[in-house]
């Protein structure tokens, strides 16, 4: 087994999945918005040591974190690097290395990713601090005449050149295709994702193929099969069914494992809705999360940037972190998720 495969497979070991903590600084702020406190860098610190601190967690739950270019470079108030904090619970640091979502020239309310240019230099920097994987996030719109397959195409490629740089660094990829539930109007049905979403993954694969990318030293971070947050309400069953149906219709077996987004969905709709799929029947590959605010929303709102609530927002996060880990093993039940 090769080194990136032995990462792939430490970030999707059984009952553990992956934290986002990349939020950009804009997104950061939106975040602190909702609870009234200035997103300054140290604030945004304490934030993350409040969350990172969290050995419970860290240690059961959690096997990477995806860190924002500022947050890599952190210390805690100690002085500890957030990367040796991380260490010390065995969590595998990693780092978005996209630049985002800029719009698609000739094309209407359609993006591509960008950041590719100067990749190679930054991701050697990145393994050097310590990042032993990476993401980069591709937007798919559904709406009037869109997806077009030009935004499907360019943003498929632009997710395979990235996959390759980082693995000639020696660092792990996880390629993120969202098609999004809450873009606008976001009133689309469930049937539509799953043809939109399969078709996605299908070029994805085609383009990481293209690229020479070694399938079994990535990660695959896609949306699950669900409706537009205006369009009409499904059971978990049917997430679950549609969703495990269109991986297995695109996504080779030689992947090692799968963390879902969250998007569009509560924090206890991303567990119910992960657990469902593991109830379906063997699949080839690891089936788990990597959540941002569905892990934190709750951990957020308890700490409220007071110094005296760190160990009540801890506490919100173990929670989050425990459910999904249960999640992530089929192990889930609503009445577990409420007990708290």
């Amino acid at each position: 087994m090769s080194r990136l495969s032995e990462i792939a497979n430490q970030l999707v070991a059984p009952g553990k999945g992956i934290l986002a903590a990349d939020e950009s600084t804009g997104t950061i702020k939106k975040r602190f918005d909702s609870i009234s406190l200035e997103s300054t860098e140290t604030n945004r610190r304490d934030y993350r040591e409040m969350l990172f601190g969290a050995t419970e967690a860290m240690t059961g739950y959690i096997s990477g974190v995806i860190l924002f270019d500022e947050t890599i470079r952190q210390s805690a108030a100690d002085g500890t690097p957030f990367v040796e904090m991380l260490a010390a619970t065995n969590c595998l640091p990693g780092i978005k290395v996209d630049t985002g979502a800029k719009p698609m020239p000739g094309y209407i309310d359609e993006t591509v990713t960008e950041g590719l240019d100067g990749l190679r230099d930054r991701l050697a920097e990145y393994a050097r601090i310590g990042a032993a994987f990476a993401k980069w996030r591709g937007v798919i719109g559904i709406g009037e005449n869109k997806p077009t397959r030009a935004s499907v195409h360019a943003n498929a490629h632009a997710l395979a050149r990235y996959a390759a740089l980082c693995q000639e660094a020696g660092i792990v990829p996880i390629v993120e295709p969202e098609v999004l539930a809450d873009g606008k109007p976001g009133n689309h049905t469930i049937e539509t994702c799953e043809k939109v979403t399969t078709d996605t993954l299908g070029e994805v694969f085609e383009q990481l193929r293209m690229a020479g990318v070694a399938l079994d030293g990535m990660i695959l971070k896609p949306n699950m099969v669900i409706p537009g947050v205006n369009g009409p309400k499904v059971s978990i069953q049917e997430v679950a069914e549609r969703t495990v149906r269109t991986l297995k219709a695109t996504v080779p077996s030689i992947v090692p494992g799968i963390a879902f987004l969250s998007g569009g969905q509560t924090s206890e709709q991303a567990s119910a809705n992960l657990s469902a799929m593991h109830n379906i029947g063997k699949l080839p590959w690891a089936l788990t999360f990597s959540y941002g605010r569905a892990l934190q929303a709750e951990a957020l709102q308890a700490w409220g940037g007071k110094a005296e609530n760190v160990e009540a927002g801890r506490r919100a996060f173990i929670h989050r972190a425990r459910m999904n880990s249960l999640a992530s093993l089929g192990q889930w039940a609503p009445e577990l998720d409420r007990a708290a």
